[in-house]
């Protein structure tokens, strides 16, 4: 059978206290509604809908670069009538129901679910929870078969004792949903159509429930107030930190770690406390990152250390490089084998060449670097005219002494040497040295201004 993904995305959340709709808050990284559609996706679905409500445009344009329908909600009247505005685009085949602020709900999970439904079978999520305040309740009857769930508000007090409770979580054939959703009523506590009424129908006709669990209750958390989020936030960080050590990666303290997005790494890896990965980040071998650095769509060669408090976006490092600490690499930065940035040091599309090294305080923009090159201390590569950027170039084996502007496009040749303190606009030949001060001038005995008294 196909398979066709409800995601139901269209609450306001007013408990988050946010204009934000709730599912684009983000989980590491990423929209909530983000972490479902990429899980749908691993089941192969042959359609994902998104129903959207509150911040409908908003919600749209967060996924425009997904492949996905969107189902318009216009009133919110319950979990029912939420899928009912799905139900045009929907093939003959099986549908899954999840939810856009359930985000670390696993693909194993579901596929085990989805196995067990066909047109004899719905499949049902449960959870059995010590606290299961404010959740449905699953009625069995007495031969232990699932046929119907009860609200908590519209729960008796029998009821409320029941620990097993419903996910919303569900499965069935297309064909039951057409039959089942037109049935529904809002004769409830809240006046709402809820979803969770077709589970009677189901049981009524001799479709039998198929319940399932997840391996952990975390995975069908779902997401209300700023505080839940923060938990499951911590709980996907800690499952994110503890596959990087089962694969051999050094942590710290794997509680203080954030990864939001892709990161891999060789062997012995070592990443210290307070760290951040964003986007598609790649450490080699033997590569170590101290505290509090925070790294950005970059690769990192092996045995390179970054030294603490540093932020890398965007970068290379060929491999053996040192970075830091409190060093910015911006976008476009090449680290060639050995080279090094140190302390308060900027680049942003700069080619370091072998062995080179810019150690501190230094900007360096729109520049090439050639091997063995030694930036001085406060140089700044002056790159920007107001208009444009230019490029500045020094050669192998040059010496840039400390406090010196260069002001681009110019060149600095191979093994020349700019005397500290120059601002160099014209080009530097190979070999050469260039010295660029104002006259010194010395006056003995020269009485210092001082205030009236």
């Amino acid at each position: 059978m196909t398979l066709d993904v409800v995601i139901l995305a269209a609450g306001q959340g007013t408990r988050m206290r946010s204009t934000l709709p709730k599912v684009l808050h983000r989980l590491a990284g990423k929209p909530m509604v983000r972490h479902v559609i990429d899980t749908a996706a691993g089941l192969a679905a042959e359609r994902t809908h998104v129903v959207v409500g509150h911040g409908a445009e908003k919600v749209r344009e967060a996924l425009a670069d997904c492949e996905v329908h969107f189902a318009l909600q216009a009133e919110q009247k319950g979990t029912g009538h939420a899928v009912a505005q799905a139900l045009e685009g929907l093939g003959e085949g099986k549908v899954l129901v999840l939810y856009g602020d359930v985000p670390l709900i696993r693909r194993e999970t579901l596929a085990g679910l989805l196995d067990g439904v066909d047109d004899d079978h719905l499949g049902l999520l449960t959870v059995t929870l010590a606290d299961p305040t404010g959740y449905g309740r699953i009625l069995r009857n007495a031969e232990g078969e699932a046929v119907a769930i009860v609200e908590h508000k519209d729960a008796s007090q029998t009821e409320l004792a029941i620990a097993e409770c419903n996910t919303g979580i569900m499965a069935m054939t297309a064909a039951q949903l057409r039959r089942w959703l037109p049935r529904l009523s809002a004769d409830n506590a809240q006046g709402e159509y809820y979803l969770t009424d077709i589970i009677a129908m189901a049981a009524a006709e001799g479709v039998r429930i198929v319940t399932a669990q997840p391996a952990d209750p975390l995975e069908v958390e779902g997401v209300n107030n700023r505080l839940q989020m923060a938990r499951l936030e911590r709980a996907h960080q800690l499952a994110t930190a503890e596959r990087l050590m089962a694969d051999g990666v050094a942590l710290i303290d794997p509680a203080r770690i954030d990864i939001r997005g892709a990161l891999t790494c060789g062997h012995d890896v070592e990443i210290d406390v307070g760290c951040v990965f964003e986007g598609n980040v790649e450490l080699g071998e033997g590569v170590r990152i101290g505290p509090h650095c925070v790294i950005r769509d970059s690769h990192i060669g092996a045995e390179t250390v970054i030294e603490p408090h540093s932020v890398i976006e965007g970068t290379v490092i060929a491999g053996r490089g040192r970075v830091g600490p409190f060093a910015r690499l911006r976008p476009g930065t090449r680290l060639a084998v050995g080279a090094k940035v140190g302390n308060f040091v900027e680049t942003k599309n700069a080619e370091v060449g072998e062995g080179s090294k810019i150690n501190h305080l230094s900007y360096v923009g729109d520049a090439r670097l050639g091997r063995d090159v030694n930036v001085g201390a406060g140089t700044i590569t002056c790159n920007y005219d107001g208009a444009h950027k230019h490029r500045t170039e020094i050669g192998d084996g040059a010496f840039i002494g400390s406090n010196t502007a260069l002001v681009a496009p110019v060149s600095v040749g191979s093994n020349a040497t700019v005397g500290a303190g120059s601002t160099i606009s014209k080009d530097v030949a190979d070999n050469a040295l260039a010295v660029s001060r104002g006259r010194q001038i010395s006056k003995a005995d020269w009485p210092r201004p001082s205030k009236d008294r």
